[in-house]
């Protein structure tokens, strides 16, 4: 998979909320009393015989999936090494399409080139994006802690 937009996605509301809370609450239920946490889950299929084994770590993070929908989100499954266009980058960050290729050329995120095209790593998008939100949490952080020293607050 190479890009964002060819993984799996559910929009918002596409899944009943209140069904996938009860899906999550049999998953969770299931993990805490049943299954142990170094071996694989044995699921029991309603229509034949057959029991379908996952990896334990695949069920939790279906439950995180199922979490996020009950919830009213929209999930997307991404590959840690999926790479996106400069478009989707851009999306993703909700900026502009230039804006982002000045943050690839001044070396804030790394990208790699396919020809003339400009490929990111998803893995890549997400760190700067957290250091972003990370950045500007401690610039709040500091503009309240200089209104409450000035009185202002």
């Amino acid at each position: 998979m190479s890009s964002v937009t060819e993984g799996r996605k559910i929009a918002p509301g596409t899944v009943d909320a209140e069904s996938a809370a009860r899906a999550l609450r049999r998953v969770k239920d299931y993990l805490a009393h049943t299954a142990r946490p170094d071996e694989d889950v044995r699921i029991h299929t309603e229509t034949s015989d057959e029991v379908l084994v996952l990896p334990r770590q695949t069920v939790e993070m279906f439950a995180a999936i199922l979490a996020a929908v009950a919830g009213g989100q929209g999930v997307q499954l991404v590959p840690v090494n999926a790479e996106v266009s400069t478009q989707v980058a851009a999306e993703t960050l909700n900026v502009s399409r230039p804006y982002l290729i000045g943050l690839l050329e001044r070396g804030q995120i790394p990208f790699r080139l396919v020809g003339r095209h400009r490929r990111i790593r998803f893995d890549d998008l997400i760190a700067y994006q957290r250091e972003d939100d990370r950045r500007r949490k401690d610039a709040a952080d500091e503009l309240t802690r200089l209104d409450q020293e000035l009185g202002l607050d």
